[in-house]
């Protein structure tokens, strides 16, 4: 387990923006829809900066649930600065809940893959892209390999979870 947070922790290291805005999020947001359709998955897509929502997408056969998880991985994100996975793989590293732990309602946060910090190098987390509607590594997953397009980095040099 403490290798996965370490490839957790260097896929956040290495997928940071010199600079991110709206065309940035189209240009990210656009990528997911794209494989959403030539895929056929049914995920809903959420890029969001500051609070301010710049891109959403939901496929078709996606539920006001997938909102729901959306909303929670967005506030885990922004709460602890990480993506919402590697926040899950520490909690059940440390056999704990984020309830537990940090005395948390989990029906307002989520530990579940899919939601990733939107990293601004020399900044800081300035935003969050989250998937939802596969299983968590896949969400999660999906989210680092729009990333890695998106900033030009090949695929192979990002370790996938699943």
């Amino acid at each position: 387990m403490t290798d996965r947070l370490d490839l957790l922790l260097e896929q956040e290291n290495i997928l940071q923006f010199t600079r991110f805005d709206s065309q940035t999020a189209w240009r990210l947001g656009s990528y997911l829809v794209q494989r959403s359709k030539k895929d056929n998955l049914r995920i809903v897509v959420d890029i969001s900066l500051s609070g301010h929502c710049l891109f959403h997408y939901s496929a078709n056969g996606t539920s006001l649930d997938n909102d729901t998880w959306i909303a929670r991985k967005i506030r885990t994100v922004l709460r602890f600065g990480h993506a919402s996975y590697y926040m899950g793989c520490k909690l059940a590293l440390e056999g704990t809940s984020g309830a537990t732990r940090y005395y948390l309602d989990e029906r307002d946060y989520c530990f579940h893959g899919g939601g990733f910090p939107i990293i601004l190098k020399g900044t800081g987390v300035i935003g969050s892209l989250v998937v939802s509607g596969l299983k968590q590594e896949q969400d999660h997953d999906l989210a680092v390999q729009a990333l890695a397009y998106i900033l030009r980095k090949p695929q192979d040099s990002i370790a996938h979870t699943s």
